[in-house]
């Protein structure tokens, strides 16, 4: 009986594979350079495969062999169990939403996309309220049909981007970094600004594209296994551990955007590319989980990319690269004003201090909109009002305020918190990293980021979705997870670079 229905099985997984890869094709291709007629016909097709994947995984017989599998955990080999654990656990939510919506839901997103990158790029937000609105009864109607006693509302949502954790779970977090950032935000801004004006200069596209490369080495690409594109809002995806794609967006008056867009696209990257090929084409390849994917693209682009020990090496090339730019500025003055503090709109500019107020707003809205307390012509509004509150300052136009982020356009409800949680793994996990390497920063100034590499890869990335968070981040530390890390790093840094 096992024989067949580990048979079953397979064949069935060999099929939703390559249906799910040539998604994954199409999507890249829409986000990076197909032709915009071509959305309507895309978005059929989109469908099409959906409708395939849906009628082959929910299948009875291929549903039955994954009960009979996981029921059979001592005649089947551990990662053939554990991955038609996790498919089942994943199809059985997915069974309690009727296909055909199922179907209805991905042409949305297909052409949504779009529609958010049109809105955005003629600063129109009525453009994208009417798909962003059916996002939103969609998400809603997804709630109610995978409401559980202890699973209910907007948890529903971010259960799904990290396993666990609650409503409950991130106002308490949220609420620690309120309570410990906002008077050490205020502090900061208190002292005397950085100048940081050079970053505003002209910097030719062509000379910044130049740089990526260098910057692209550094960070390990591997042309055999990466790809870099342009895109409005950077982004990485992947299949398996040879087929990793990032994309950039370059600004030709913010010399760092590219800069740090690149490091932690490939942070994300570097983390698929190194999990263990063995757990290729399963359910426990990629990351753990949205948080800790986001904990090794920030730890690459902060805790690695924004030191100072990172510049002493790659700061020379960078002034060789624009040499009239910053030929009267040093590498102090760089580093410097590559961690300036300041109140800004742009969350994917923020600096490392007042980044999580960015999260945090995002947050409270997602609540406001499923709860129903707010409506989707409202949001331009709320948004303002919110950064008013926050971070004291206030959009002049939607393009820089509701429209900057892309995440709502493919329905990512519930996934903003991850970036804030990454925070916290990647400092503990940098804690660890220091008692077990003591040298690792004297080794990135020397232009040498194997240790790095090496630690994480050997900690983190290799064991894919192995793990549950909660049981990772213990495994790598041997502690849960404490925001206390975070807090001491942000600290000890910005009282260093501030002198006080």
């Amino acid at each position: 009986m096992i024989e067949k229905s580990l048979k079953i099985y397979q064949s069935t997984k060999n099929k939703i594979n390559a249906l799910s890869y040539a998604m994954y094709m199409i999507n890249w291709d829409s986000e990076t350079e197909a032709p915009v007629g071509c959305l309507e016909e895309r978005s059929k097709q989109l469908g099409n495969i959906t409708e395939m994947i849906v009628s082959l995984s929910h299948k009875k017989t291929y549903v039955n062999a994954l009960k009979d599998i996981i029921a059979n955990k001592d005649k089947v080999d551990e990662i053939t169990w554990l991955s038609a654990s996790k498919e089942f656990e994943e199809l059985e939510k997915e069974l309690k939403v009727p296909s055909k919506e199922l179907v209805n839901y991905q042409i949305l997103l297909a052409t949504s996309g779009q529609t958010w990158l049109e809105a955005k790029q003629t600063n129109n937000y009525k453009h994208f309220a009417p798909k962003l609105d059916k996002i939103i009864t969609w998400q809603k109607k997804y709630i109610k049909y995978l409401e559980t006693p202890n699973c209910k509302g907007y948890n529903v949502l971010l259960d799904t981007y990290e396993k666990g954790f609650t409503e409950e779970d991130y106002d308490k977090f949220f609420d620690t970094l309120r309570t410990e950032l906002v008077p050490f935000v205020k502090e900061i801004l208190s002292k005397k600004p950085i100048d940081d004006s050079f970053n505003k200069e002209y910097y030719p596209i062509e000379l910044q594209k130049e740089f990526a490369k260098y910057l692209l080495k550094v960070m390990c690409f591997d042309k055999t296994k990466n790809v870099i594109k342009e895109s409005e809002h950077p982004f990485t995806t992947g299949y398996g551990t040879t087929d990793e794609r990032i994309t950039c967006h370059y600004y030709d008056h913010l010399l760092t955007s590219f800069i740090f867009s690149i490091i932690h696209e490939m942070g994300h990257a570097t983390y698929e590319k190194n999990c263990d090929p063995k757990f290729d084409d399963t359910a426990l390849s990629g990351g753990s989980t949205m948080a800790m994917h986001e904990s090794q693209s920030r730890f690459y682009e902060n805790i690695v990319g924004r030191s100072y020990q990172f510049w002493k090496t790659h700061y020379p090339i960078l002034k060789q690269t624009f040499v009239e730019q910053l030929k009267d500025i040093s590498l102090d003055q760089f580093y410097r004003a590559i961690n300036k503090v300041e109140n800004s709109l742009i969350r994917t500019e923020a600096d490392e201090l007042t980044y999580s107020l960015h999260v945090i707003i995002r947050y409270e809205i997602e609540k406001l909109l499923i709860n129903d307390k707010i409506k989707v012509s409202e949001l331009p509004t709320v948004w303002n009002e919110k950064y008013k509150e926050y971070l004291g300052v206030e959009p002049k136009s939607d393009k820089e305020g509701v429209l900057q982020d892309v995440h709502w356009s493919d329905g990512s409800f519930g996934y903003f918190p991850s970036y804030a949680l990454g925070n916290l793994y990647g400092a503990q996990m940098l804690n660890k990293m220091l008692k077990d390497e003591p040298h690792i920063y004297d080794e990135i100034s020397k232009g040498n980021l194997n240790s790095v590499h090496q630690w994480l890869n050997k900690n983190v990335h290799v064991y894919g979705n192995l793990y549950d968070p909660s049981d990772l981040i213990k495994k790598i530390t041997g502690e849960e997870l404490k925001a206390k890390y975070f807090l001491k790093y942000l600290d000890d840094k910005y009282k260093e670079i501030y002198k006080y």
